[in-house]
């Protein structure tokens, strides 16, 4: 979704295929983002799309839907179900009401009480009908006597009560039904009655605590052990001031913007059948806004699209840049999220000096140096506006380094976010064309829906759909700004992740993967280079970035982050072409440039093996065995495909354990164990897999020796492609004592759950909820453990 969906894609470049030669090059060629702007074509709309508008048709639809799961105890599933109900309703209507009143019912029976009586707070808000009422304040006095709030509970009970007294709307049946589970909730009450109230926790863990020891004068939201430098060809780069331990807090930044990834959200043809679906994905299970996890997301009153973690969450997005993206989010989903991203950034510079910005944005439109091609000189003259008298006035400052103020401190703020490099040289002539006629698009939808999108007046405003005033003049020096980040995004954008629980809710043993769950932009872990085994380790809460040393980090060397390709997940020459491709450069840090040097000799964790001495096969095409005593050679296209048949075996073992036929499933991961043994090394990645499998299936069915066992073979192989200190160590060492735990192997747990601390302490810090579990079930051993007794006298 970062690029432009298909069907918008396969018409650009149909269009770019059919241009004239002449206009090609033009194009090509263009010598500023302006002159690529200004030849590009004009707009032609697409005759699918999304649909993001208000509809009480699916409204009902996605409530009738919700019921059928709740009868179902599928209570997660009515809850996201009652969630796009009320993301299809309008505000004040009888239909958001009944979704809001619905959702509350299947939160009660998750157990968040909180959340359920604020649904219940809004179901009235946005009146819930009277004959109904009943039964909702029933529902809040149950949720207030579980929080252990038996006073709130008794003014409830009372005015139910008194409801009942004036104005008797149920049938003699119901009355009776609610009388017998009101007479329950009152027993409840007086037996809490005297208890001290107990305030329930946040739902969601702050980061207070987790701050930088020191935070640097020169860089905010990095420590003060870094120093930014450049360099003619690294660019900017961070470079440790002193000597930095594992798990140290380097970085800890918030995103400058951010757009949430919707996930794979199908265009919606015309047809009845298919205009409305069930899928659920990260739009409906996170906030817009600050990505919070939440079951209970509120809509905006505008569109079916933005949900939110709360009221202030979404009147905070809709006063700094939804109010403009509402009436576009159709066509911002059709573009992608690169788009969306580069829409929001603009949006957001309004906050800022918006003379200065619009002054630095005339200067791309017309300073060479600064656009096409990439000034080689990091040494740049930019002008600011000082607010002085007379030769004060737009002085020229130089600064050396791109994204410093006058005074050579790196800004957190669109000035930093301007300077990254939107490298438009290495872009391919057709990757430009697509940006810029995306761009195109949505300054044209903007133009034809009159929003004033870019304007000096930004006093915050009530949520309302927006109204058309005159259009800013400066749209097409805005798009300019757009199309520079659009073309940013491609080597500066910053993938926020999450760790996600995959497999059966029910498993006592936690797997899980890591999720891509937003797109952003971070001025200062932007300044971080590449390397394929980097000394930090990146994770994120919200929207919020953390650095850490991953290992001891030397006075002098360099900060170092990972792009993507990993050494202990590729090859040099596959690490390198991606690199090549996705971000403009040759890569030489040190394993790559030890693969180089021995390209011959590829990891013996990924090789074949001789299916009668054991020996590593070598060869292209076809492999020999390299055994002193042994002539045995076989075709590398035979031993490919059979891996790709044991890969299939493997997944098709695994979906059975997903859906419990855990015998089936362990029968062919056995089968699969013993093929793996006759043509592929230890060490293989599959042959984790499999064990990793076996572990689970054993796990199901409480026989948690064997579990173990086949555990802590996966951890070997984890161990030999990431190594003893790496993040996915942790996580497979977390699975390991999770399992020792369930066995009551005490002295076992103990020892695992200290090797796990240890590890993922360094790369999240403590407030990661594998960390906190770790803890839980420390404790719990500790008090299981016996009282040492003394010798007998």
């Amino acid at each position: 979704m970062d690029l432009p969906v298909d069907e918008w894609k396969s018409y650009i470049l149909q269009k770019w295929s059919l241009l004239p030669k002449s206009i090609q090059v033009t194009i090509s060629t263009a010598e500023t983002l302006h002159d690529l702007f200004l030849h590009s074509s004009p707009l032609l709309q697409l005759s699918g799309g999304y649909l993001v508008g208000k509809d009480p048709d699916a409204s009902l639809f996605y409530r009738e839907k919700g019921n059928q799961k709740f009868q179902a105890k599928d209570y997660m599933g009515a809850a996201v179900l009652y969630s796009k109900g009320v993301s299809h309703s309008g505000p004040s209507s009888t239909d958001i009401s009944l979704c809001y009143a619905n959702r509350s019912a299947a939160l009660f029976h998750l157990g968040q009480y909180e959340t359920c009586l604020k649904d219940i707070v809004r179901a009235q808000t946005h009146g819930y009908p009277e004959r109904l009422q009943p039964k909702l304040l029933l529902r809040k006095a149950e949720c207030l006597v579980t929080l252990g709030r038996p006073q709130e509970a008794s003014q409830t009970i009372i005015d139910l009560e008194s409801s009942f007294a004036a104005k008797p709307t149920l049938s003699a049946s119901q009355f009776q039904i609610l009388q017998r589970t009101l007479c329950r909730v009152k027993v409840k009450v007086q037996e809490k009655e005297n208890l001290p109230e107990i305030f329930p926790e946040a739902l969601t863990k702050t980061f207070e605590g987790v701050d930088l020891r020191e935070e640097n004068e020169q860089i905010p939201g990095a420590s003060s052990s870094v120093s930014l430098h450049i360099d003619p060809l690294k660019g900017c780069y961070l470079v440790a001031t002193k000597d930095i331990l594992p798990g140290e807090l380097l970085v800890k930044e918030d995103a400058f913007v951010s757009v949430l990834n919707p996930g794979e959200v199908p265009l919606r043809p015309r047809g009845l059948e298919s205009k409305w679906d069930i899928q659920v994905t990260n739009g409906d299970l996170h906030c817009h806004r600050c990505l919070r996890h939440t079951l209970a997301p509120v809509p905006c009153d505008g569109c079916s699209y933005a949900k939110y973690c709360s009221q202030e969450c979404m009147q905070q997005a809709w006063d700094r840049y939804h109010s403009v993206e509402c009436s576009l989010g159709a066509l911002l989903l059709t573009l992608g999220l690169f788009c969306h991203v580069a829409l929001r950034s603009t949006l957001l510079a309004r906050f800022e000096d918006v003379g200065k910005v619009t002054k630095k944005l005339c200067g791309e439109m017309s300073n060479q140096g600064i656009c096409l091609p990439e000034s080689k000189n990091p040494v740049q003259t930019l002008k600011y506006d000082l607010g002085g008298e007379g030769d004060k006035k737009d002085k020229a400052v130089e600064t050396p380094i791109p994204g410093c103020d006058i005074n050579g401190k790196y800004e957190r703020n669109y000035n930093a976010i301007f300077h990254l490099l939107p490298h438009t040289e290495n872009h391919s002539p057709e990757h430009k064309f697509l940006c810029a006629l995306s761009v195109s698009a949505l300054c044209r939808q903007l133009e034809a829906a009159g929003v004033q999108a870019f304007t000096t007046d930004l006093k915050p405003t009530k949520l309302k759909a927006a109204e058309p005033p005159v259009l800013c003049a400066e749209l097409s020096v805005w798009g300019v700004a757009m199309l520079r980040h659009m073309l940013q995004l491609q080597c500066n954008a910053q993938a926020i992740t999450t760790i996600q629980q995959t497999g059966s809710k029910e498993s006592l043993i936690t797997d899980t993967r890591r999720v891509r769950l937003a797109t952003a932009l971070f001025p200062v872990v932007s300044l971080l280079n590449h390397s394929c085994s980097p000394n930090t380790s990146v994770s994120f809460i919200g929207t919020i970035a953390t650095i850490r040393a991953s290992q001891l980090i030397r006075s002098g060397q360099e900060i170092l982050h990972c792009y993507g390709p990993h050494e202990s997940r590729m090859g040099v020459a596959e690490r390198r072409q991606k690199l090549r491709s996705q971000y403009f450069f040759d890569c030489d840090c040190p394993p790559c440039e030890r693969e180089k040097q021995r390209p011959s000799a590829g990891p013996g964790r990924g090789a074949f093996r001789c299916h009668r001495c054991r020996a590593l096969l070598q060869g292209d095409d076809v492999l020999s065995c390299s055994g002193p005593d042994c002539m045995e050679s076989v075709s590398r296209d035979l031993l490919v495909s059979r891996l790709q048949d044991l890969q299939r075996q493997v997944g098709a073992a695994q979906k059975h354990l997903r859906n419990g036929r855990l015998e089936v499933a362990i029968q062919l991961l056995l089968g699969c164990q013993s093929d793996v043994e006759s043509f592929l090394s230890a060490e293989h990645s599959v042959v984790g897999e499999i064990e990793d499998a076996l572990a689970q299936a054993y796990a199901a069915l409480g026989d948690w020796e064997k579990s173990a066992t086949h555990l802590q073979k996966s951890l070997q192989v984890v161990e030999v492609h990431h190594g003893p200190s790496s993040v996915e160590m942790g996580h497979e060492l977390f699975k390991l004592a999770q399992v020792f735990f369930n066995g009551c192997a005490v002295p076992k747990a103990l020892k695992t759950i200290q090797k796990a601390e240890k590890v993922l302490l360094v790369h999240y810090g403590p407030w990661n909820d594998e960390i906190r579990e770790l803890q839980k079930m420390k404790s719990c051993l500790l008090d299981l453990l016996p009282i040492p007794v003394g010798p007998k006298e």
